[in-house]
């Protein structure tokens, strides 16, 4: 029997750059072989997925989440500042 396959999609950003990278897998695989399967990894050598989080439509999840179809899997680089203290920084400028 052969393993179904689906299409997934393996986003990540800089300042920089986008990078929306389609990829092909068997069902029932992972957030992190979805990722490793995309090459996203050796292209950023500065993620590390241990640390950083990563999502699907912009919902947080494991590594360990079975992807759907269609899915974007996101990678979140760390935020240099709070959202709210920066709003507040240009407030009172």
């Amino acid at each position: 029997m052969v393993d179904e396959l689906i299409a997934v999609e393996v986003a990540y950003a800089t300042p920089e750059r986008q990078v929306l990278i389609p990829v092909s897998l068997a069902a029932n695989s992972t957030v992190e072989q979805a990722i490793e399967v995309s090459g996203i990894l050796q292209e950023f050598p500065e993620i590390h997925l241990s640390q950083q989080k990563v999502g699907i439509f912009g919902v947080v999840c494991n590594l360990d989440k079975i992807v759907s179809s269609e899915d974007r899997i996101e990678i979140y680089r760390p935020l240099r500042q709070n959202p709210m203290e920066a709003r507040r920084g240009r407030l009172q400028k």
